[in-house]
């Protein structure tokens, strides 16, 4: 039963590892490994290919916009622009935003209060949406149903360049007109917020009724952030485009699979949000619930667009038809998302832990609050989720201490009836009832245990909060490995100390492998982000002191069982 005991525990360490990895993968934008179900959507619309033409050049040099792909969505104009397009930047107290006069679009986010990623060659200050000669990644809208104004129309702006002081809100107006209908597209940006109300109304100056219909996309190449190793690089996560039904919920879809034209997502809905989602920070385009729209994701070109459509609404000559929408480009901070659009929070992505994850982290916030430091808040986490624990974690400390102090009399059991492996079950089944001992007693609160911790590791592997935090001396930046390698031998002695408190298994191999998979685990996170190693040692700390103190309190005489490797 001690060897039943001693697997199941096994089991149990491995699978929350397989676990970990699997959802990593996941997270990775890979499918998963074991978990094949996660994040798989219910309702499926195959998305078509465009077979117009798929870009716009644009002034100043800059490399061709894709635009949306054919049917409802326009193409390449046969002509140049009469206009030249311009570009200017608008400020807020919160981000930079730079508009392109041709269409009104969005060519470039930069965030002032969060901090570039200089060691993988970023500003000093983050940029998110941007267009360069290697790079797309812009918001776009307009009108289709007709030879309509849309994002490849030049349009006249107006408005503040700059939020003024004491101004609450920074308003900026495109104006643009094709055969009888005007478009007039308005951004209201708000002081604190990443996100702006957008109004685009529909003037028919004609004299035919028209009916368009609004489109929004987000349109970027398929570059993945960071240096694509997700142990050497913590911003190796997901990246790529997401749809959210009040049905389905959030569908994340793959930039592989859209080249495969193999994608699962809701197509129609009245409520949601299209995104595009990457390591910490998403953009995405939202329609007021009870709008009816198409939702759509297509490959253009070189890049990928994630959108959706309205239908058709008459607007009769001299008649006008007003859109509300809201575009988001910011941080994927928690409560704020939670404020912006139900559901928006997802771009956040715990998996199959969001359950768990969500209240966690409202505690790692409420306790970063309260202590002003994200390392110290994971630390006083992990001592609450330890106390929360205590019993059910006593249990199982108790279940380990009498095991180890009977230790001794099962070897000698199984040394004297080693040929008659009957005879040794029945005398050590004879033994645990005798010093009252369940050989299982200490897998079940390890088991209740498990989806906690991993839920916590999502939470600190997500939060952008982690993003630049330091934490004491060496540790600027809790998302980055710790750069001196300090937390990761701590936390590997700790692990090896942890093991060496544990009653040794009589099974030579098993004894073994109690060492070597502990080793294995514990190298992996050398390249793991510091605030995840902080969050392992402290919970390892912890769990020597509460194993020692219980050795103590049964009587057990606390030794280390070291290996004997031969």
């Amino acid at each position: 039963m001690n060897d039943i005991r001693r697997t199941i525990l096994w089991v149990i360490f491995g699978f929350s590892m397989v676990m970990l990895w699997d959802q990593w993968q996941v997270y990775n934008g890979r499918p998963g490994t074991f978990l094949i179900g996660t994040h798989k959507p219910a309702a499926s619309a195959p998305a078509a290919r465009s077979s117009a033409p798929a870009s716009t050049p644009v002034a100043g040099g800059q490399p061709p916009v894709a635009t949306p792909a054919a049917g409802a969505l326009p193409g390449t104009p046969t002509a140049a622009p009469a206009v030249a397009a311009e570009r200017f930047t608008i400020t807020t107290d919160v981000m930079k935003v730079t508009f392109d006069t041709q269409g009104g679009t969005i060519v470039r986010t930069e965030f002032s209060k969060h901090p570039g990623d200089k060691a993988l060659g970023h500003s000093d200050t983050f940029v998110l949406l941007d267009q360069t000669p290697d790079h797309t990644y812009v918001a776009q809208s307009g009108l289709v149903g007709g030879d309509f104004p849309n994002h490849t129309t030049v349009m006249k702006a107006s408005g503040d360049r700059a939020l003024k002081e004491g101004a609450n809100e920074l308003v900026v107006k495109f104006e643009g007109e094709k055969n009888g209908v005007k478009l007039v597209k308005t951004f209201t940006f708000h002081r604190g917020a990443y996100d702006a109300a957008v109004k685009h109304e529909v003037f028919n100056t004609a004299t035919a009724p028209v009916s368009p219909q609004l489109y929004v996309q987000i349109v970027r190449d398929g570059r993945r952030q960071g240096s694509g190793n997700m142990f050497t690089d913590p911003t190796s996560t997901f990246t790529g485009p997401a749809v959210y039904t009040e049905e389905h919920k959030f569908q994340k879809v793959e930039f592989g699979d859209i080249d495969k034209n193999k994608i699962e997502f809701q197509k129609t809905s009245s409520k949601g949000y299209v995104a595009m989602v990457q390591h910490y920070f998403a953009s995405a385009w939202i329609l007021p619930d009870g709008v009816p729209h198409e939702n759509f994701i297509r490959k253009v070109e070189n890049n990928y667009a994630v959108g959706m459509i309205t239908p058709p609404q008459p607007v009769p000559p001299g008649a006008a038809k007003a859109y509300d929408a809201k575009f988001f480009a910011g941080p994927q901070e928690e409560t704020m998302l939670e404020r912006v659009a139900p559901g928006l929070e997802l771009v956040k992505d715990y998996g199959v832990f969001t359950i768990i994850s969500k209240p966690l982290y409202w505690l790692l916030s409420k306790l970063h609050g309260f202590l002003g430091n994200w390392g110290w808040a994971i630390v006083g986490l992990v001592l609450l989720i330890k106390v929360a624990f205590f019993w059910l974690q006593a249990k199982a400390y108790e279940s380990m201490a009498k095991m180890k102090a009977i230790n001794p009399k099962v070897m000698q059991l199984r040394e004297r009836y080693k040929d008659n492996p009957q005879m040794m079950q029945q005398e050590m089944m004879r033994i645990y009832r005798e010093e009252k001992v369940n050989p299982l007693g200490g897998c079940l609160p390890i088991m209740i245990q498990i989806p906690v911790f991993i839920a916590l590791y999502w939470v600190l592997l997500s939060s952008v909060e982690m993003r630049n935090a330091p934490w004491i001396g060496w540790i600027h930046d809790l998302s980055h490995p710790d750069p001196l390698f300090i937390l990761p031998v701590i936390m590997t002695l700790t692990t090896l100390l942890q093991t060496a408190l544990n009653p040794a298994p009589p099974d030579p191999m098993q004894a073994k492998m109690m060492w070597i998979m502990p080793m294995v685990f514990a190298v992996m996170f050398f390249f793991f982000p510091a605030g995840l190693v902080l969050y392992w040692v402290t919970n390892n700390i912890l769990s020597i002191a509460q194993q020692w103190l219980i050795n103590r309190r049964m009587g057990v005489k606390v030794e280390f069982n070291l290996p004997k490797f031969k």
